[in-house]
């Protein structure tokens, strides 16, 4: 198996990518929305974190986190909220020859992405690719009507107007 090597920088702000292992008209993430909440939620008791910005995709998310100044491990943090969120799921996905030596269940990407926010431009881009991810991927026309994203809170800080989006479409290009 090939070696993966991260850099845990406390206080550093992440943006990440998470896929759900099958992709394919799957909507697990959505469907099961209060239980990845708790997830989020116990893993913020066990290991603290401050998420900066959020979208919940049927079947991926993207955020942005940062880190306490005493601890930059986001690996462990991503194990725990996997592996809460995959014991509130019924059994019954497919799960490959591989996965069932390591006695793993098949929801989740083992790996997933992370990009370290270098600055206050980075941190921008990453926000504002989040919030249009829903429009990007074609499940609404409006960024206002998804309903799991941080945009809304966004929106009562001021910091986007609720129509936000509507003619930035060819300047908010891929990040992933």
């Amino acid at each position: 198996m090939t070696e993966y090597r991260r850099f845990y920088i406390p206080k550093a702000m992440w943006f990440f990518t998470v896929n759900l292992a099958e992709r394919k008209n799957n909507h697990l993430l959505t469907d099961k929305i209060d239980e990845l909440r708790d997830a989020f939620r116990y893993v913020k008791q066990r290991k603290p974190l401050h998420v900066d910005a959020i979208v919940i995709m049927p079947d991926h998310l993207h955020c942005i986190w940062t880190l306490p100044p005493d601890d930059g491990n986001f690996s462990v943090r991503w194990n725990i909220l996997k592996g809460r969120f995959s014991r509130t799921i019924d059994h019954g996905e497919r799960i490959s020859k591989s996965r069932q030596k390591r006695r793993e269940r098949g929801i989740w990407q083992r790996r997933f992405w992370a990009h370290l926010i270098e600055d206050q431009d980075d941190y921008n881009r990453h926000v504002d690719y989040i919030h249009w991810n829903p429009v990007k991927h074609g499940w609404v026309n409006k960024v206002c009507d998804w309903p799991y994203s941080s945009f809304h809170h966004y929106v009562e800080q001021g910091i986007y107007t609720k129509n936000w989006g509507h003619n930035e479409k060819a300047d908010i290009n891929g990040i992933e």
